[in-house]
């Protein structure tokens, strides 16, 4: 029975020994090592490394390391080791290496090659920080980048066939091919380059009333999440160089001249998101006034908004002949008070549901004497299909005079687009086209290709001209009417975008002349 017991006693006091953890009683000895040096502190059970530094008189900053961590209970020998973590700061100038890009052109000839632009390194200031760990660096990540001067891409124009014999033209016509600005005045068959940057991004691309200054964007150096586009601005005589809008950036909806003596522009702005669609809208609205060749600081009219229903996509405008500004928004259309900034309804729209990161932006057109707007509006469908699903639209005349309205065609399609000629006097009558395009499968409007179709004002003398119906149909696209016919002339010239293509369609014989055939073209305006 006594052997019983003793082993027992024995067992349990081995399992409590070998449980203890820290020690309960008595110091300890410790090891601190910091700064090079090795300090041996006895120390009392229970102290924590944070005692322990504190008690060596080692301070700790806050981005040394310190192991194990602070709040550790120390066991006897156990050793704390502070590392110093330091961070600098260090600027840097790098030079950014410019691109080289290729344009096919037909003012070259085919199998020659022609330096449009000679290449520019650009320069950038990086903010590196820099940590090191006991006086030796372990990171180094940029933290800052300022772009100090820009890269100017080398843009090589190389030859390519033109079959097409050159046509007179009047005014002046600009043309977003390769991400460049080109100029035709006078003939199709010379094309000047005018801003041969190569970045253009065709959100905006608009000739002043006159053709004189060309409002244009540009892809940002940054990256879409900081910064979408920058706006810019050129003379068309190509006797200045091109000027940015101060501290006009990120503009993807609208930017357009005004019809006034003084050239003057609006624009809208929208602010960079990394989630789709890219970005949360403004719905604000900036005037600029041209200085000669410079603009003028920008002037807000309207303040940042939540933009109605949907907001968060954005809304347009457009200008008037007579120098009324219209808004236009999914569930909306209206008149701006260029006083107030106030937005006055005019005109109700059902929105469209699109079940996606978009949102439908009704088009529309102003007539040239400012007394009626041509907007495309969502027509209801039968049930059981929901007002806001309908697949189907409507072009619809709104009068600026009475606010009246009348359908002028039937089943357009989203993206009409439409666009009116200038007047021409017929007899003592003055009278306009409407171009608008037609989807060739309206209820699918949202993917399909469309055709160019010309009315008069009133909606009657409906044609469709272009393309012909047995080839592929146009993306969607605004119709650009010629300032004035050409002598002798029935119609008007509009001029379109098929195929990467610039194609000239005369409006009274139907006649389509193609103009290029380098496949580069994207945007076009003509004044």
């Amino acid at each position: 029975m006594k052997i019983r017991f003793t082993l027992t006693f024995c067992l349990l006091a081995v399992i409590l020994t070998g449980c203890r953890s820290p020690q309960l009683g008595g110091n300890l000895s410790v090891t601190v090592k910091a700064d090079g040096a090795a300090t041996r502190l006895e120390v009392q059970t229970g102290t924590t490394a944070a005692q322990a530094l504190e008690q060596a008189e080692v301070l700790v900053g806050s981005l040394d390391i310190v192991e194990p961590p602070l709040y550790t209970v120390l066991n006897d020998g156990d050793e704390v080791r502070v590392t110093r973590v330091a961070e600098t700061f260090v600027t840097e100038q790098v030079e950014i290496p410019f691109e080289k890009r290729i344009a096919r052109s037909e003012a070259v000839p085919e199998g020659e090659t022609r330096l449009l632009t000679p290449g520019q390194n650009g320069l950038q200031e990086l903010t590196w920080r820099v940590l090191t760990e006991d006086g030796e660096e372990t990171s180094r990540t940029v933290v800052k980048t300022v772009v100090l001067k820009e890269a100017v891409a080398e843009i090589t124009m190389v030859g390519a066939q033109s079959a097409f014999a050159p046509l007179p033209i009047p005014g002046r016509l600009a043309l977003l091919a390769g991400g460049s600005a080109w100029i035709m005045e006078g003939t199709t068959g010379i094309r000047k380059p005018l801003v041969a940057t190569g970045d253009l991004d065709g959100r905006v691309f608009a000739l002043s009333p006159k053709g004189d200054y060309l409002l244009y964007t540009r892809k940002s150096q940054k990256p879409p999440s900081q910064q979408i586009n920058t706006l810019w601005v050129v003379r068309t005589n190509g006797q200045s160089s091109p000027q940015q809008v101060s501290g006009a950036a990120n503009v993807v909806h609208f930017a357009g001249w005004a019809p006034t003596t003084t050239p003057k522009f609006a624009y809208s702005t929208v602010e960079p998101r990394p989630a789709a669609p890219g970005w949360q809208a403004n719905n604000d609205l900036y005037i600029v006034t041209m200085a000669g060749s410079l603009p003028n600081s920008p002037h807000k009219i309207i303040e940042a908004n939540s933009g109605g229903l949907y907001g968060w996509w954005g809304m347009s405008y457009a200008w008037g002949s007579d120098g009324r500004l219209v808004y236009v928004r999914p569930e909306e259309m209206g008149i701006v008070d260029q006083e107030t900034g106030l937005l006055r309804p005019m005109l109700d729209i059902t929105p469209l549901q699109t079940n996606s990161d978009w949102a439908w932006i009704p088009p529309l057109g102003w007539s040239p004497e400012a007394r009626t707007i041509y907007i495309v509006t969502h027509a209801p469908a039968p049930a059981p299909l929901t007002a806001e699903g309908s697949p189907y639209f409507d072009l619809t005349a709104v009068s600026m005079i009475n606010d009246a309205t009348a359908r002028m065609a039937q089943n357009v399609g989203m993206f009409a687009y439409p666009s009116a000629s200038p007047v021409r006097m017929s007899g003592k009558e003055r009278s306009f086209q409407v171009a608008y395009l037609q989807a060739i499968f309206p209820d699918q409007s949202e993917t399909s290709r469309y055709r160019v179709a010309v009315m008069d004002r009133d909606g009657s003398e409906r044609r469709v001209l272009f393309p012909p119906a047995d080839s592929v149909g146009l993306e969607p696209q605004v119709v650009a009417w010629a300032p004035q016919p050409l002598e002798g002339q029935v119609g008007d010239f509009f001029a379109v975008v098929y195929l990467g293509n610039l194609w000239l369609v005369d409006s009274g014989s139907g006649q389509a002349f193609q103009v290029t055939n380098d496949g580069m073209l994207a945007k076009i305006d003509w004044k």
